[in-house]
């Protein structure tokens, strides 16, 4: 062979050597890779090109790789779907999602109810003078445009909402309590249209507050059909979580098998303690509807603890036509001779949350008014106490001299049930909170330790420490169960071609640090975090990086 010759083969030898070394812009080795399949896990490698996993198996020949990241000893998993987040503000004000990233988060979905479109010019006035310690400017209508303003700015998770059942009643109706006419159902219908060929997951109704109390079954049922003329899904915050538990289930089961679509439960609980025995016909309930072709499915949030506002502890009448004439009404004895009635007794017609909990068990955590911050941390009993007054006369005054709800944690649930709702082959989970990052403008209101904590605290305390469930089981339940739920293509498994959505974590060391009185802390032990191919946590820590998309839902026309 000639001299000539042998250069040209070395060259090719070379380049070939070059271009297979270089197939990879980022390896991990030596990895225990959960699939999210829930099947045993497997020591493995997987290569990563741009956004998409490109190889998984052995890659002990690769040297070359622009990053190698060694995860021997290290669970390395799908990226964690939140499946409710109220982090519609808190990604405007700091994209980097610090407290879902440190917990292996890379898609937050949001809606529950009310979703950031589609918006009216007097909704988007309102919505502007209204806001908290954050503010922004309204610069979308539509929730399509808003996750797409969410994505262009920069946010480091995937984000992914629902359009509110309650938007597209205000768009049409304000805040009257009345069913819609024909012809404003009409128009509803068509905001729910526009939005899942937007990219919406579906259609999310939250039926303890207003004005989604005053939707009835009918009308969830027309705009849950047009959701599902997409694929879309129903999730709903139930109409009671307590009293009338097993009622509210059976309305979703009806709205689910009337429209054809798949219906989530929106954090499953049995609230109140005279409630808590009502867990196993709900769950027989959903089994039966399940058995018989009904895809009802549901999430939670790991904690006998939730969070909400002092507006579910009163009656939805008074809070008929927005937050103005809640108020005002609230400043007539007469009104608030009634309206005390109601919160000091039972009631049949809507949930109360504070008498579930009771005042000592009601935590309040947030107010827009800096002359009432010191009572951030006391309980409702306390401050009631401090001001002499009844527990429910305070809260009215309260709501009236903050000019908000004001923000509670309510003490409502049994760790027996939250042990039994973990094991449902169908439970998936979520926050129900904002991600914040324990610093800045965050640090002005307290807050529920789920916001930091939920996903760990399922890693370390129920499955590690308790072993409620496996590892694995674990990890099916925040990957491919909720990405297969909502239709998510190329994402919530470890799979050649799948969008690089990756988590690697010490499941010795994954822990929640979050508590009631101290709920500013994030958690520990999620080591490396990558959305869509790019690191955003490295060695426990925020790289900065915003690589996070708007995942658009089944419907989305392009």
């Amino acid at each position: 062979m000639k001299s000539s010759q042998l250069l040209l083969l070395g060259s090719l030898i070379f380049l070939f050597s070059c271009n297979k070394s270089s197939n990879y812009d980022l390896i991990i080795k030596n990895g225990v890779v959960y699939d999210g399949n829930g099947t045993s896990p497997k020591k493995t490698d997987i290569g990563i090109k741009g956004d998409t996993i490109a190889f998984i198996g052995d890659l002990s020949g690769e040297k070359n790789a622009k990053q190698i990241i060694d995860a021997k000893g290290m669970a390395v998993a799908p990226g964690f779907v939140n499946m409710l987040s109220w982090s519609t503000e808190s990604l405007i004000e700091d994209g980097r999602s610090l407290g879902e990233i440190t917990q292996g988060i890379t898609l937050e979905v949001m809606g529950e109810g009310d979703s950031m479109g589609p918006l009216s010019d007097s909704m988007k006035d309102y919505a502007q003078k209204s806001q908290g310690d954050i503010k922004y400017q309204i610069s979308w209508k539509s929730l399509g445009e808003y996750l797409s303003f969410l994505e262009k700015k920069g946010v480091s998770c995937n984000v992914a909402s629902f359009v509110g059942a309650s938007t597209v009643r205000a768009y049409e109706l304000g805040y009257a309590n009345r069913p819609p006419k024909i012809d404003e159902l009409e128009r509803m219908k068509q905001h729910v249209r526009k939005a899942m060929e937007e990219g919406a997951m579906g259609v999310g109704s939250a039926l303890i507050y207003t004005p989604g109390t005053y939707s009835d079954t009918h009308e969830l049922i027309e705009l849950a059909k047009v959701a599902s003329e997409y694929g879309g899904t129903y999730i709903s915050h139930i109409r009671s979580e307590g009293n009338r538990l097993e009622e509210a289930i059976n309305e979703l089961i009806t709205i689910s098998k009337e429209a054809g679509i798949h219906g989530e439960i929106y954090h499953l609980k049995a609230a109140g303690k005279n409630n808590w025995h009502k867990i196993d016909k709900v769950i027989a309930k959903i089994d039966s509807a399940r058995k018989a072709g009904i895809n009802v499915t549901a999430d939670m949030y790991n904690y006998i603890a939730g969070a909400t506002g002092l507006d579910a502890a009163m009656p939805p009448w008074v809070q008929e036509g927005g937050f103005d004439q809640w108020s005002r009404r609230l400043k007539s004895a007469t009104i608030r001779q009634q309206v005390g009635n109601e919160m000091s007794h039972p009631q049949s017609e809507w949930e109360n949350l504070c008498l579930a909990a009771g005042a000592e068990k009601t935590l309040l955590i947030g107010f827009k008014q800096d002359s009432l911050r010191k009572y951030i941390g006391k309980t409702l009993a306390e401050v009631a106490s401090i001001r002499k007054k009844t527990w429910y006369e305070t809260a009215m005054d309260l709501v009236v001299q903050d000019g908000s709800r004001v923000d509670v944690v309510y003490f409502l649930m049994s760790e027996e049930n939250v042990k039994k709702q973990i094991q449902l082959p169908y439970m998936s989970f979520c926050s129900d909170a904002a991600s914040m990052s324990a610093s800045g403008v965050f640090l002005k209101s307290s807050n529920h330790p789920r916001a930091y904590g939920n996903f760990a605290r399922l890693l370390g305390k129920y499955v590690r420490d308790e072993k409620v469930i496996s590892l694995q089981e674990a990890i099916r339940k925040l990957t491919s169960l909720p990405c297969d739920n909502l239709k998510i293509q190329k994402r919530g498994r470890l799979l050649a071609g799948n969008y690089a959505d990756i988590v690697i974590f010490d499941p010795n060391k994954i822990q929640d640090k979050a508590t009631f009185e101290k709920p500013h802390q994030l958690s520990e032990g999620m080591i490396h975090v990558f959305v869509n191919g790019t690191q955003v946590l490295k060695d426990g820590i925020h790289t900065g990086a915003k690589s996070g998309r708007f995942v658009k839902g089944p419907g989305w026309k392009k």
